[in-house]
């Protein structure tokens, strides 16, 4: 539940800092990273007044019968047309305003109002419009250039470059909307010139603006403010010295600082005669980049998913494979967004990107602090009972521990203190609990030589596992091996007290007994409770060490067949068994070609090596 809560939480959360001003700048950065650079077209060329050309003519504002001149070299130098993207907002001092304007007549030209909120707007032109009228970007106004260079005969454009949330220029409107009707952006309008188009169609629906068509070039797509992507191609650039502008439009502007303004851009600080440029070679690309109107849809849809399949895929796979196929959703996210880019669609995948490493280091860390948790219940479990080889190995897979147990084959091993309330009797306390510890503790060691597990003690009883929670190669053997040992332990260590052994083997629900977070491992099934009572009945009996017929069945030790006997909770009589070392048992009588370990020679063997 926690978990779902927690995803619920994310996948919440994560959205609403999506629309912040740090993560649409960051949508943006990576948009400018993934733009593929594009080649020029080979139509435009931009001519550079620089700070030289200023100084030889004389400083600025240079006469206009001057720049009259220069336009009539360059059409004679074989351009197509020139745009001129400097303001000229009062008239020439030195009376050149006719012979300009005149000049201009001469060729293709197309002058540059900008953008200015002074409420004056340039004029308006033709546009049908195929769809609702839901507008486009408002025109703040303009600064106009001079009244008799603002005639019907010379073509006009608005210089706008609005910035995106970190003053940066990436997207030019195509056309502009004002109170009269809409304005064309200086890069379509010299399109329109070239192409001899009179008119613009604009394609809308109710998210706004579509595309927008000019005789003779295919359907420019936009944002929904008729906006275009600029790809920044570095467009051939001359000087009035050179004058290389044969078969081009020129895009004609001044370099020298402090006259014209420069605009901060993703490749760095453009005059506008540069961007102007750069909007006209964008429109001629093809599969020029665009932010398509589902790209939102888009990006919740990808977002939810591949942030849920990481969260989820951590939580319930475990950290390592969990991370794994994090990582590979990492990667296809990466995929996603420059493929996307190739194509010509600008969709964020950044925060999708980010919230994927966002989710995994806390799901990460989560997953951490409930597995140190684990690993630190395990230790606390199993430090006092296991070999600490075999605690980390159940640290490492806790998955050996399953809630609720599961069924397996295991050999069980009871011990019991014989003479203990007599003992009592005659000790202090503290005596006694030193005596009690000493026989725990030789039996706890040999139990976990063997590879068993110690899983409780009962006040001067102890129950051991062989072959659980760790599997164990002839737990069988290994538990009578572990009995004999006890057995020759306690008496040399002579306590004053004897001890009574019950082992049997058979399938038993095993494992974890309790709540995810407070458990105790242990055994239930009748082949538990059978070793407990062959424990209890070796004071009948009169034998040390009692031992069921399925563990007897596969053990490697000679074993002496005693006379069955009744126990508790059992209707039949129970086949037993105890350590002989001159009598073969049975079983060994029945099956020859099973070859039986001598204890009594081994630990002969062991004596003559020392």
């Amino acid at each position: 539940m926690k978990r779902l809560l927690f995803t619920i939480l994310i996948i919440l959360v994560l959205p609403v800092l999506y629309q912040s001003t740090p993560t649409e700048t960051l949508k943006l950065k990576v948009f400018d990273y993934l733009v593929p650079k594009q080649d020029p077209s080979g139509y435009f060329t931009i001519l550079n007044i620089t700070e030289e050309d200023i100084d030889t003519e004389g400083g600025w504002p240079i006469p206009r019968q001057r720049l009259g001149e220069i336009h009539k070299q360059i059409i004679d130098a074989g351009a197509l047309g020139v745009g001129w993207v400097v303001s000229f907002p009062h008239p020439d001092r030195f009376g050149g305003d006719e012979f300009f304007a005149e000049s201009l007549r001469y060729g293709t030209s197309i002058l540059a109002s900008f953008e200015y909120p002074n409420q004056i707007y340039p004029k308006t032109v033709g546009t049908v419009i195929k769809g609702p009228d839901v507008g486009g970007m408002l025109s703040k106004g303009v600064v106009q250039n001079t009244h008799n260079l603002r005639t019907n005969y010379i073509q006009e454009g608005i210089s706008a470059a609005p910035t995106d949330v970190d003053n940066l220029v990436r997207r030019i409107p195509l056309l502009l909307k004002t109170p009269d009707g809409y304005v064309s952006s200086f890069g379509t309008e010299v399109l329109k010139a070239l192409t001899g188009a009179r008119t613009y169609i604009i394609k809308t629906n109710d998210n706004g603006i579509q595309e927008i068509s000019v005789k003779g070039i295919p359907p420019i797509k936009t944002d929904s403010l008729g906006r275009k992507w600029i790809s920044w191609v570095d467009t051939f650039q001359t000087d009035l010295q050179e004058m290389n502008v044969a078969g081009k439009f020129v895009f004609l502007g001044i370099t020298a600082p402090g006259i014209m303004p420069q605009i901060a851009t993703p490749t760095g600080l453009l005059e506008p005669h540069k961007i102007q440029a750069a909007l006209s070679e964008s429109i001629l690309i093809k599969n020029s980049p665009r932010i398509p109107e589902w790209s939102l849809a888009a990006e919740i849809l990808i977002f939810g998913i591949f942030v849920s399949l990481t969260w989820l895929v951590i939580n319930y796979l475990g950290v390592v494979k969990g991370l794994s196929i994090a990582v590979i959703l990492l990667f296809t996210t990466g995929f996603l967004g420059a493929f996307s880019v190739q194509k010509g669609y600008l969709i964020d995948f950044s925060w999708t990107f980010i919230s994927q490493i966002i989710t995994s280091t806390i799901a990460f860390y989560i997953n951490y602090k409930k597995q140190y948790k684990l690993r630190q219940q395990i230790k606390k479990q199993f430090e006092h009972y296991l070999d600490p080889r075999q605690v980390k190995q159940l640290q490492d897979n806790p998955s050996l521990l399953k809630l609720g147990g599961e069924k397996k084959e295991a050999t069980f091993l009871f011990t019991d203190v014989r003479g203990f309330t007599s003992l009592s009797e005659k000790l202090e306390p503290e005596e006694v609990t030193e005596i009690m510890n000493k026989a725990l503790t030789i039996q706890s060691d040999a139990v976990q030589k063997y590879g068993g597990m110690v899983d409780k003690y009962i006040g001067d009883a102890m129950m051991a596992i062989f072959n659980a929670p760790i599997n164990l190669e002839d737990h069988r053997s290994k538990a009578v091996e572990a009995a004999i040992e006890i057995k020759e332990n306690m008496k040399k260590a002579d306590l004053g007290i004897d001890i009574g052994i019950g082992i049997n083997t058979g399938e038993a629900v095993i494992g974890n007994m309790g709540s995810d977070t407070r458990f105790d491992y242990s055994a239930i099934g009748d082949c538990v409770n059978t070793a407990a009572r062959l424990e209890s009945a070796t004071k009948e009996v009169g034998k040390d060490i009692l031992i069921g017929y399925s563990t007897a069945i596969d053990c490697k030790f000679r074993l002496k067949l005693l006379k069955p006997i009744s126990v508790k909770g059992k209707s039949q009589k129970l086949s037993i068994y105890t350590i002989d070392e001159e009598t073969l048992c049975q079983k060994e009588k029945e099956h020859t070609e099973v070859k039986w370990v001598d204890h009594q020679r081994r630990k002969q063997r062991k004596i003559k090596n020392d």
